[in-house]
């Protein structure tokens, strides 16, 4: 039985500095590109059935950076939808507006999408995907948030439990099964830490 491996893109100006980066299409940086590349010793000994991405370039970029052929482009793996907090860090939000959490409280204004409304997008993708695994594993190359929520829904938990899953930029985790139960096989493996080197 295979996994659900979730990769996330490499780094970008603003996952350095902590900006939400949902619709902003940015590209990776050189550090990004130097983690990107360094994914594909981690993924070498994988069998993909299916190789799914984000719309969104540094997700697409990580992906072929890594290695990987892309098999779908699947526009629920997108990042969260920030709406109104695009580009804007999270101790800049809750200057204006004190106890603000991702997690509970969502984007806004237009865009701005509830931790509800990424559950039902990430459940649809974890849905197509599980079917999948009888032929082997299904890559999500996607964001720090979504991959989390699917983490959450996958372990049957509400979105809002994504925020006990840290994930840095370029790093792998999957999604599997134990004694025929839903499970985290992996988290959060860098290159770096593979290496010993974080």
């Amino acid at each position: 039985m295979g996994e659900i491996v979730l990769i996330r893109h490499g780094e970008t100006t603003w996952s350095a500095s902590g900006q939400h980066t949902s619709v902003t299409d940015l590209d990776l940086t050189e550090n990004g590109v130097s983690q990107a590349k360094a994914l594909a010793p981690l993924l070498a000994g994988r069998e993909f059935a299916a190789v799914w991405s984000s719309p969104r370039k540094r997700a697409l970029i990580t992906a072929d950076l890594a290695g990987l052929d892309v098999t779908g482009v699947i526009p629920d793996l997108a990042e969260w939808g920030y709406g109104d907090y695009e580009g804007r860090t999270s101790e800049e939000i809750e200057a204006e507006r004190p106890g603000w959490s991702l997690w509970t409280d969502g984007g806004k204004g237009d865009g701005g999408e509830s931790a509800e409304e990424v559950a039902l997008r990430l459940d649809r993708a974890l849905a197509e995907a599980e079917p999948l695994l009888d032929r082997g594993d299904v890559a999500f190359v996607a964001h720090g948030h979504s991959l989390r929520v699917a983490a959450a829904r996958w372990l049957g938990r509400p979105a809002r439990d994504g925020r006990d899953f840290k994930i840095d930029t370029a790093s792998i985790a999957a999604l599997g099964y134990e004694h025929g139960r839903h499970a985290i096989t992996l988290w959060n493996l860098t290159a770096a830490a593979a290496n010993g080197d974080a």
